[in-house]
């Protein structure tokens, strides 16, 4: 394989041969998906926009192996610099869709993230692949998890600085929940600031945080320039947690329903075509790590996508939960817990004030119906409930059933 993405032009004919098999389609099979009208979409030219992070792998290969085109769209992925900037353009219509935060998704749906909108969820790109980071000035004082993090910050005064990527995001709610397991309030105990993910290493470098929490490949990256440490993963938090999605606004779901079923689907597909194998794996850590998406070395996505771990002071693991993009499917379904657990996070912090009705959210902004269209065109397994049920790291129990005794059961809070 290696010797393969060596030769000249050899990128270019990997993908092609890769996805030769699959844009052959059954002329029967879109016929045969749709009981409603045609299902050609409304808009056959959309923008994605997506953050430079691994996890944008399935939107960025639905392009470029032309497996967009089965389903009679065009993506056209478009790089975006931060989060709040995606918000933006998501809310003001520059971008169709974007590769995005499950809370901000949720945060602009609730008024909790800047102006408030009607906002839309259409699968989960991808489950774990996260990290939370520590300098390696606070490695070297004994904080390498965090219990002895906790045990530093009590023992030596001071103001500790963490950041995340957006205040309603994943990456908040993941640092937040590490902390607060060690008994460091977040809010009250430390400062926490808002960092967008390809600015993490080098905000670090300068000594402007003494941790993060970020998206691959920023985690690794830091372990590579050697000036941090991976203290958790996301995974170690909530294994199978859910993490960026396929979001867009509710006017844009309303209005272009096939649009909406068609991108899905493609997205799907390449999520499957990622998670098949090895050589997908390398072939799509080749495409992303490009100047024109992700921007950094090879060795820095690969490792991690395979599962292969280290730590930065000599620890080496194989993680079975490592980043996945289809995982027979559970990896993409819109549970309706999913998107629960994060207003449940945003009361406990103080984002919102009051109890939202969960269940009634999370149904207005998870697109199920769209979901399950998309799966039967794409061969998607679907699971039989849209509630599931986890086990965070201190042993809580998360179902979805009482949401609001869940969100109120926390002993460290806003």
């Amino acid at each position: 394989m290696t010797k393969l993405l060596e030769t000249p032009m050899s990128r270019r004919n990997v993908l092609q041969a890769a996805t030769a098999g699959a844009l052959t389609i059954a002329p029967a099979l879109r016929a045969a998906v749709y009981a409603q009208g045609s299902d050609k979409p409304e808009k056959e030219e959309v923008r994605i926009g997506f953050i430079p992070l691994t996890d944008c792998a399935s939107v960025v290969m639905a392009s470029v192996l032309g497996i967009d085109k089965k389903y009679g769209v065009k993506i056209i992925p478009t790089k975006e610099s931060s989060w709040a900037g995606v918000r933006d353009k998501l809310v003001n219509g520059e971008l169709d869709f974007a590769h995005a935060l499950y809370g901000l998704i949720y945060g602009v749906h609730m008024g909790t993230a800047g102006p408030k909108k009607d906002m839309a969820v259409l699968m989960s790109l991808n489950q774990n692949g996260q990290a939370i980071t520590l300098s390696k000035k606070l490695a070297d004082k004994g904080a390498v998890d965090a219990a002895s993090l906790a045990k530093l910050m009590a023992a030596e005064k001071r103001e500790y600085t963490f950041a995340q990527t957006f205040p309603t995001g994943t990456h908040a709610m993941w640092l937040y929940y590490w902390l607060a397991s060690a008994g460091v309030n977040p809010l009250k105990d430390a400062k926490v600031i808002t960092v967008p993910p390809p600015q993490m290493v080098a905000n670090m470098r300068v000594g402007n945080m003494d941790g993060y929490c970020v998206g691959e490949p920023w985690g690794h990256r830091a372990i590579a320039d050697g000036i941090g440490i991976t203290a958790a993963t996301t995974q170690d938090i909530w294994r199978d947690h859910p993490e960026k999605v396929l979001g867009t606004t509710g006017d844009f779901v309303k209005k272009y329903p096939n649009t909406a079923r068609a991108v899905t689907a493609a997205i799907l597909e390449a999520g499957k075509w990622i998670d098949a194998g090895l050589q997908n794996k390398m072939k799509m850590a080749e495409t992303i790590a490009d100047k024109s998406y992700v921007n950094t070395s090879v060795d820095v996505i690969n490792q991690r996508i395979l599962g292969r771990y280290q730590n930065g002071l000599g620890k080496t693991w194989d993680d079975p939960n490592h980043m996945k993009f289809f995982n027979d499917g559970t990896a993409n379904f819109p549970y309706l817990s999913d998107g629960m657990w994060f207003l449940t996070q945003h009361k406990r912090w103080g984002l919102l004030k009051d109890h939202p009705d969960y269940l009634k959210v999370a149904k207005e902004i998870n697109q199920i119906d769209i979901f399950k269209q998309a799966a039967a065109a794409s061969k998607t397994p679907v699971p039989k409930s849209a509630m599931r049920t986890s086990k965070l790291m201190d042993g809580v129990v998360w179902d979805g059933s009482d949401p609001k005794k869940y969100a109120d059961s926390f002993k460290v809070h806003a």
